[in-house]
């Protein structure tokens, strides 16, 4: 890549590509919105904890660098945020839903990734997403893929983005690989993820309306509010 991220700006424009295709009603991202994608605890490796102050610089670092811009809707009184990446790197939909799974839960078999990517972008076969991978891998502008070797007790390979420079390849949580098998259930990791993303929309959509209204996220009288009506 012509610029190396850091692990962070990995993180924030992960979460701009997978919201603006999982839920698009709520793209652009506002600053809390961004901050939330980040700091889920599902579907995200490793689970981070980033502040508004670690998020903000993140988000300007990527505008220096061309892959992120900010909007300001007329309605709104605060900046959104929206990614350039596909259109910097000449990506099409099912290559930028491959790099944002690699960017927001680490290396991944193709197996994981035919199922990850499926609110996203659908691959009809196995070697559908093998061939896309190998598009990322042998791009002429510089790889953004990189196929790994297998790791200890690992039966498969697995692809990594290189968008922060030659993965570090950090060790797996106890148990990582006996609770995530290479090709998992597919209905009901389906279900699962239906729910997360409709958690995350409600999040999203929450956020918005705190920022509309111009009420603190940590108001109780406006949470208790809302978990009433819930």
């Amino acid at each position: 890549m012509e610029h190396q991220l850091t692990d962070t700006e990995v993180r924030v424009l992960g979460a701009l590509i997978e919201k603006e295709m999982t839920t698009p009603m709520s793209y652009p991202l506002t600053l809390n919105s961004v901050i939330t994608a980040c700091n889920q605890k599902s579907n995200r490796f490793p689970v981070v904890s980033y502040d508004d102050a670690t998020a903000n610089n993140a988000l300007d670092s990527l505008r220096d660098k061309h892959l992120v811009e900010a909007v300001f809707p007329g309605s709104s009184r605060s900046g959104k945020y929206k990614h350039n990446f596909a259109y910097q790197h000449g990506l099409n939909g099912k290559l930028q839903a491959l790099l944002g799974v690699l960017m927001l839960r680490g290396p991944q078999t193709a197996g994981e990734l035919r199922t990850r990517t499926e609110r996203m972008a659908r691959f009809d076969s196995l070697q559908a997403v093998t061939e896309h991978l190998d598009e990322l891998i042998q791009r002429e502008e510089g790889a953004l893929v990189v196929l790994l070797p297998p790791g200890p007790g690992q039966k498969e390979r697995r692809y990594a983005h290189l968008l922060a420079g030659e993965p570090k390849l950090p060790s797996m949580p106890s148990g990582y690989e006996s609770s995530a098998p290479s090709i998992p259930d597919t209905i009901t990791e389906e279900r699962i993820l239906a729910l997360e993303e409709t958690v995350a929309t409600l999040q999203a959509e929450l956020t918005s309306l705190r920022d509309q209204l111009g009420i603190a996220s940590s108001s109780p009288d406006f949470d208790s509010g809302f978990q009433a009506h819930s």
